[in-house]
């Protein structure tokens, strides 16, 4: 009972975390002018920013975070497949691509000399991957720890997500031009074909 509770609290904060990374890159994509005409980081004001966020999704889901729509020990089996795909994805995704592009340096820092689309790899399958490991781990903790929560913070994800994604892919258009127009036609943003 007692790591039942300690895994529910966890799965509920990962997903508060989880669930503000759109928020995040919403700050960013459509104002990536405006971050790189800063003379200091961005991320002076950003961090602190998504660190806030974190704080509002826990306090405004804090008083549904013991809810549960189930209790079942069988959850944890997809929960465990989903965060190992997840991992896997985030693994993947790391491949010819840079912590800086990963921490977003070229959409912020002006005068970045890393501006280059990554289309091999998994992005041959998939533009975004990294958002795709993101929703299997909120997945996983969703349905294994039953908590409604975590289920409303997994879906509010998503579609700020979706937002979030269209307003990258704009911004990369501008950066990249034609070359990513040919690329978003071809791969698809999250869920990769299957046929």
């Amino acid at each position: 009972m007692q790591s039942s509770c300690v895994l529910n609290a966890v799965g509920w904060l990962a997903c508060c975390v989880y669930a503000t990374i759109p928020g995040f890159w919403l700050l960013i994509h459509p104002r990536a002018d405006y971050w790189r005409s800063r003379f200091r980081s961005p991320y002076r004001a950003l961090l602190p920013l998504w660190i806030g966020m974190w704080i509002v999704a826990a306090a405004v889901t804090a008083p549904w975070r013991k809810v549960t729509a189930y209790r079942s020990p069988w959850a944890w089996l997809p929960a465990v497949a989903l965060f190992v795909c997840g991992l896997t994805i985030y693994r993947f995704a790391a491949v010819n691509f840079s912590l800086a592009q990963l921490g977003g340096l070229p959409e912020v820092l002006a005068g970045n000399l890393e501006q280059r689309l990554v289309r091999s790899g998994i992005r041959k399958h998939i533009r975004h991957p990294i958002y795709l490991a993101h929703l299997c781990e909120m997945l996983g903790w969703s349905i294994g720890t039953g908590v409604a929560v975590c289920s409303g913070l997994t879906a509010f994800a998503i579609v700020t997500g979706a937002i979030m994604i269209r307003l990258e892919d704009e911004e990369l258009s501008r950066r990249f031009g034609e070359e990513f127009r040919e690329y978003r036609e071809r791969v698809p943003a999250v869920l990769p074909k299957l046929w």
